[in-house]
């Protein structure tokens, strides 16, 4: 374990440290970030590959007391460097992708272009690539039983870890706190889109039992009846129908409850940051107004946590890239957050 004694949590971040100034080496941390520098599929705003180097940079400035999980940092939080060469293939293949994307924006038939079907291939095979990349990562990492999040990169990129999740635990659910459903089969011909990473669990994971998503203000009418057709195994709370509700009267914590209900035992978060409110998260892929505050998430996590559910993995996605670091601020102090809450959930190591 890594020796604390010269170490003040209350002065400023050093840089020379890792992840929030933390002087944890991956051996002695017990949760260690798997950060993933890939967007190849994004659909709007690019940026997010670059976010993990940059959040690690706003985390120097985050407070390490937390209120609600104090000294959980003491366990040790410790990030990997993103993978250049994983970084190097996304934004290959993101020039090929936007490419494509204008080309079918235009209604052109991709069976008639040769080059975008070659593209179409190579872009889905690299999808698969990274799928893979990520499932023998975290697997590799949770063998060795270390508590694991990951670190995006565009919304496609834990679908690894949740099939490596489903090879450590029997049954689990998912809480999806997201602007979209993310419900599309194979959206604009990716068959591993970011808009289609929740499809691709529920069908391709059977012990997924359960996907409560929470926040979701943009869908289309092709993931709406995929809802109603899922006999409870999507649950959605719609932005519109919280606030709805809070507007007649009911308090965040009665909708929390009944949001807990649907819980199972073993519950992974896959939080997108556009399912905050937008002016927290402005250069995020694709930002959609409504959404909540970071409080408001943060006291759903700890209900959660509360309620004796345990927190098995976490990711955190759409971070993107601003001028101010507006955005990686906001995603370094979510990080902290999560990263408090999943060390907390195993108090009796794992």
């Amino acid at each position: 374990m890594a020796d604390l004694s010269n170490f003040d949590p209350n002065s400023v971040g050093n840089p020379n440290n890792n992840i929030f100034g933390l002087p944890f080496t991956e051996e002695d941390a017990r949760l260690v970030i798997l950060p993933i520098p890939w967007e190849v599929t994004v659909s709007y705003n690019a940026g997010t590959a670059r976010a993990p180097d940059h959040i690690f940079t706003a985390s120097l400035q985050v407070d390490l007391f937390d209120p609600e999980y104090k000294d959980a940092w003491k366990q040790g939080f410790f990030m990997r460097s993103p993978d250049k060469k994983i970084l190097m293939k996304s934004d290959y293949l993101r020039k090929e992708a936007e490419l494509y994307i204008h080309y079918i924006s235009q209604g052109e038939p991709v069976e008639n272009n040769k080059f975008m079907c070659k593209t179409l291939k190579e872009i889905n095979q690299g999808s698969l690539f990274l799928n893979d990349w990520v499932y023998e990562q975290t697997k590799a990492l949770m063998a060795k039983g270390k508590l694991v999040a990951l670190l995006g990169g565009d919304h496609s990129t834990p679908f690894g870890f949740f099939k490596a999740i489903a090879d450590h635990y029997d049954d689990f659910g998912i809480l999806q706190i997201d602007a979209h459903c993310d419900l599309r089969k194979a959206f604009e011909g990716f068959n591993y889109s970011h808009a289609s990473i929740m499809y691709n669990a529920l069908e391709q994971i059977p012990a997924l039992k359960k996907l409560v998503q929470v926040g979701i203000r943009d869908y289309c009418e092709e993931e709406l009846d995929y809802i109603h057709q899922s006999n409870g195994r999507v649950v959605t709370y719609f932005d519109r129908d919280i606030k709805h509700r809070q507007y007649e009267g009911e308090t965040w914590k009665n909708i929390i409850d009944e949001i807990i209900n649907h819980l199972p035992q073993q519950v992974f978060i896959s939080f997108d940051i556009d399912g905050l409110d937008p002016k927290l998260c402005p250069h995020t892929g694709t930002p959609v107004q409504g959404g909540f505050e970071t409080e408001q998430i943060f006291y759903l996590l700890h209900a959660i946590h509360r309620a004796g559910k345990k927190i098995i993995g976490f990711d955190l996605n759409e971070v993107g890239v601003s001028p101010n670091e507006w955005d990686e601020n906001v995603g370094a102090r979510v990080l902290y957050k999560l990263c408090n809450l999943l060390t907390a959930s195993h108090p009796n190591n794992g």
